[in-house]
């Protein structure tokens, strides 16, 4: 970290100009490795960035970064792709040399106890970006969107935010995707609604299936959170984490529910190879 420098016409520090990913090591080795690189090349694509190195490459380098900071255990990678260098001005012309930074760190969960008593959240006044502004599947460098919705929760006292659409509808927490548990079925906003595709996510979904809980993707407004039996939020650096709070509304019995906590269960095995 003393020896890391980014110049300072490097349009990622300019205009936020750049993509990024998440993502956890267990063990030494890298989750869902090849999903996490398809969604970093799928961001790059998106905003005309191509990157300097191949999936291969770059799979090397995250290894390569791992030893190099004598991570054997769990961790955190940081992968980040700027625009590179240029002159002043938005223009994607007036930059070359793209610039990969891989940081590898250990990981920043919520204490022990918010996963034992739950999220506090509001929902935020900020409205999460809209699909045709910057869409939120993309992994931007731009984050001011999330940074206002989380400043405004701490703000309030609270643990986190729940951003939604436009229209209303519920999108997905600052840095996590959503569920609702109701009438034991497992509902979560589809990423038509302006939300990140979460990796996590989708091994939730996978988890619930093989428990036999139903589960659908569909649209949800914030009578849907506050009527819910339990709520929870999924997130790489977060995994799975309960919401027992919503704007000082409780969450069922105000307790982490049933289907959360299998669910939590299921999912730490999933990752420990179980």
């Amino acid at each position: 970290a003393e020896q890391a420098v980014i110049n300072v016409f490097d349009h990622a520090l300019l205009y936020g100009d750049g993509v990024f990913e998440g993502i956890r090591i267990y063990h030494g080795k890298i989750f869902k490795e090849q999903e996490h690189i398809q969604r970093f090349f799928e961001s790059a694509k998106v905003i005309r960035l191509t990157l300097p190195m191949s999936p291969e490459q770059l799979s090397r380098a995250m290894y390569d970064t791992i030893r190099a900071n004598g991570v054997t255990g769990d961790g955190y990678i940081r992968l980040v792709v700027t625009r590179g260098v240029g002159a002043l001005g938005i223009s994607i012309r007036r930059t070359a040399n793209p610039t990969i930074i891989i940081i590898v760190d250990t990981i920043s969960l919520y204490p022990v106890e918010v996963y034992e008593r739950g999220l506090h959240c509001i929902i935020s006044s900020i409205t999460r970006n809209h699909v045709n502004a910057l869409n939120p599947r993309i992994k931007s460098l731009n984050y001011l969107n999330n940074v206002l919705a989380k400043a405004e929760a701490h703000a309030a006292g609270a643990d986190e935010a729940i951003m939604l659409g436009i229209d209303g509808h519920v999108c997905e927490c600052t840095g996590d995707n959503i569920f609702v548990v109701r009438n034991g079925e497992l509902l979560t906003p589809g990423t038509w609604e302006g939300l990140l595709e979460g990796i996590p996510r989708a091994v939730v979904m996978e988890l619930a299936r093989k428990r036999g809980i139903p589960v659908r993707e569909t649209s949800l407004v914030r009578h849907d959170l506050f009527v819910a039996q339990e709520v929870f939020a999924s997130g790489t650096a977060a995994e799975i984490v309960p919401i027992t709070d919503i704007s000082g509304i409780p969450v069922g019995d105000g307790k982490p529910g049933r289907i959360t906590k299998q669910l939590t269960e299921d999912f730490a095995a999933y990752r420990n190879g179980v």
